[in-house]
């Protein structure tokens, strides 16, 4: 077979090459990924909710629309309102204390229970089951003109329940 000038002053592409040029692409694929994901984690603002009445306190409703002995979960203030027996209300921290995955409410056992690392915890917010550090991290309930509202912008980090962090009408 006879070849002519142009196919012999071209360059053949090696396999080593070929495989050099593709870990390249999938290396800079990678950065493109790692520095979206980055600037998504410096960029994340707070959302301002839709329904809140300044200084980011969220209305949640009357306090006659809960029951006593009862945990609601409010998904977009990253929270769980609880009435308690006594009719005593607390705001707790959706997040596990112990990597920040989002912990559920379980009525069967009247406990909050993390998926990820099985800390547990009781309807206080307090750790039943470690790794989970420190009781879930609560936010400041308010009580207007018969409305209850959660400052969502300032949860407070805490070891345990204590009395006084009940709100009650």
């Amino acid at each position: 077979m006879m070849m002519n000038n142009l196919d012999k002053n071209k360059p053949a592409t090696t396999r080593r090459k070929f495989l050099k040029r593709v870990w390249a692409a999938l290396g800079i694929i990678a950065g493109v990924e790692m520095g979206i994901v980055s600037l998504g984690f410096l960029f994340t603002g707070k959302k301002s909710g839709q329904n809140t009445d300044g200084n980011n306190l969220l209305v949640v409703g009357n306090i006659s629309d809960f029951d006593n002995n009862t945990v609601y979960p409010f998904r977009n203030g990253r929270f769980y309102l609880v009435r308690l027996k006594d009719g005593g209300f607390l705001a707790l921290s959706l997040k596990c204390t112990h990597l920040g995955c989002s912990v559920m409410w379980d009525e069967s056992e009247s406990q909050f229970n993390c998926p990820c690392h099985a800390s547990s915890f009781d309807i206080y917010g307090n750790v039943i089951d470690p790794p989970a550090p420190r009781a879930l991290d609560l936010y400041p309930v308010v009580i207007e003109e018969g409305r209850l509202l959660v400052d969502v912008a300032n949860p407070k980090k805490r070891k345990d329940f204590k009395k006084e962090q009940l709100v009650y009408a």
